[in-house]
C-alpha cells in the first residue's frame, strides 16, 4: 500500500537528489533535502484538510485532482513562480531569468540578493498573516494551551492580525532604512520598497483568503442542497443516494482546493528563498516535496491514519511562523541556511510526537475505564 501510493514521490526524490549532486555536489545534496523536508512540514496540515474534501469527490474529480491538480502545484507553483518571483524583482523577462541562472550564476546570484530586502518583504507577510489568523482563532484542540488560550481571546478583536502584521512591517521597514542609512550603505532608498512589497504580500493573502471563502461558502450552499435532497428522498420512501459530489458540487470543490494548494504552496516557494537563491535547487527541492504532499493526500484518503495526530497542523503553522520572522530578519541579517531549515522540522517533530503521546495517554485511559467496568460488573 505504502509503495504503492508513495512509489511515484520515491522515484522522484531520487531523481531530483541524483541531479542535485550532479548539479552543484553534496552541498547542493543538502539544500534539496532540506528544502524537500521545509515543503513537507510545511504542506502537512494541506495534505489533511485536502484529504478532507477530497473524500467527498466522486472518483472522476477525484482523478482531475491528482493529475491536473498536480500539474498545476508540481510545474506550475513550485517550479514556474520562483521564476516569475525573480523575475519581476530584477526586472527580467521569464527567459532572460532562466538563462541568467543556468549561464551566469555569479550574476544571478547578485540580482537577487539586491532583490532580496523586497522579496523577504513580500513573503514574511504573507506567512505571517497565516500564522497570525491561525493562533488567534479559537480551536477544540490546542497544543500549547499556556499559549494558545490568551491569544484566542484577543483573536477576537476584528482585524487584530492585520494591524499586528503591518505595525510589524512597519518597525521593519523603518530598521532597515535606519540601519542602511547608518552603515551609508546602497540599500538605503530601498525602506520604500520593502513597505510597499509588504503591502503587497498582506493583499496577496487577503485574495487568497478571501476567493477560499467564497468557494468555501458555494461549498457548504451545495452541501446544504445535497442534504436536503438526501432528507425528501427519505421521507418519500426513496432509496438513499450514495454517490459522492459531482457536477458544479465537485467543480466548486476543484476550484477551492486549487486555491489552498497554491497559497500553501506558495508558503514553501518563499519559505525557500531563505534557504537558497539558487532557482534549480530551489525547483528540485520543492517539486520533491510537492510530490509527497500528494502522496500523502491520496494516502489520508484511503486510509485516514494521520487524521489522529491532531497537533501536526499546530506544528506546521508554527514552523510558518518562525519562517516569516526569519524572512524579515534577512531584510538586514544574513541567517545561517541549516538554522532557518531545521526550525520547521523540530516543530514539526515535536508536534508529531505530542500527538503520539497524546494518543497513547487517551488509549490507557480507554483501557483503565474497560477494566474498572469489568471488576464492577457493568
Amino acid at each position: 500500500m505504502v509503495l504503492k501510493t508513495f512509489g511515484w514521490s520515491f522515484a522522484v526524490t531520487a531523481l531530483g537528489l541524483v541531479a542535485a549532486v550532479f548539479y552543484g555536489g553534496w552541498a547542493a545534496f543538502g539544500v534539496v533535502a532540506i528544502l524537500s523536508v521545509l515543503e513537507i512540514s510545511l504542506s502537512f496540515d494541506n495534505a489533511v484538510v485536502n484529504a478532507g474534501i477530497l473524500k467527498k469527490m466522486n472518483a472522476f474529480w477525484q482523478k482531475i485532482f491528482l493529475t491536473i491538480g498536480i500539474l498545476i502545484a508540481v510545474f506550475g507553483m513550485r517550479l514556474v513562480f520562483p521564476v516569475v518571483i525573480v523575475a519581476i524583482s530584477a526586472s527580467l523577462g521569464p527567459i532572460e531569468a532562466v538563462d541568467l541562472a543556468l549561464t551566469d550564476k555569479d550574476r544571478y546570484q547578485e540580482l537577487v540578493t539586491d532583490a532580496h530586502p523586497s522579496i523577504a518583504a513580500f513573503g514574511g507577510m504573507f506567512l505571517l498573516m497565516i500564522f497570525l489568523d491561525f493562533i488567534f482563532e479559537d480551536r477544540d484542540i490546542k497544543w500549547l494551551g499556556w499559549l494558545e488560550r490568551p491569544l484566542a481571546k484577543l483573536g477576537k478583536v476584528d482585524m487584530l492580525s492585520v494591524c499586528i502584521a503591518l505595525i510589524v512591517l512597519l518597525v521593519s521597514a523603518i530598521t532597515f532604512g535606519a540601519q542602511a542609512h547608518q552603515h551609508g550603505g546602497t540599500h538605503a532608498d530601498k525602506a520604500e520598497t520593502v513597505l510597499l512589497s509588504g503591502i503587497a504580500g498582506l493583499i496577496t493573502y487577503l485574495v487568497v483568503g478571501g476567493l477560499s471563502g467564497f468557494f468555501e461558502d458555494k461549498l457548504e450552499e451545495e452541501e446544504e442542497r445535497e442534504h436536503e435532497a438526501e432528507e425528501k428522498a427519505e421521507r418519500e420512501g426513496k432509496p438513499k443516494s450514495a454517490v459522492k459530489l459531482a457536477g458544479k458540487a465537485a467543480f466548486f470543490m476543484f476550484l477551492y482546493l486549487e486555491v489552498l494548494d497554491a497559497s500553501f504552496s506558495f508558503d514553501g516557494v518563499i519559505g525557500a528563498f531563505a534557504i537558497t537563491n539558487d532557482i534549480v535547487l530551489m525547483a528540485l527541492g520543492l517539486g520533491i516535496g510537492a510530490m509527497y504532499v500528494r502522496s500523502l493526500t491520496v494516502y489520508l484518503v484511503r486510509e485516514g491514519t494521520l487524521d489522529d495526530y491532531v497537533y501536526l497542523e499546530h506544528g506546521a503553522h508554527y514552523a510558518i511562523g518562525a519562517l516569516a520572522l526569519v524572512l524579515l530578519v534577512t531584510i538586514q541579517y544574513e541567517i545561517n541556511e541549516f538554522i532557518t531549515g531545521m526550525i520547521g522540522v523540530v516543530l514539526i517533530g515535536a508536534s508529531f510526537w505530542s500527538s503520539v503521546r497524546r494518543n497513547r495517554a487517551l488509549a490507557a485511559a480507554g483501557g483503565d475505564q474497560e477494566k474498572a467496568e469489568v471488576s464492577s460488573g457493568v
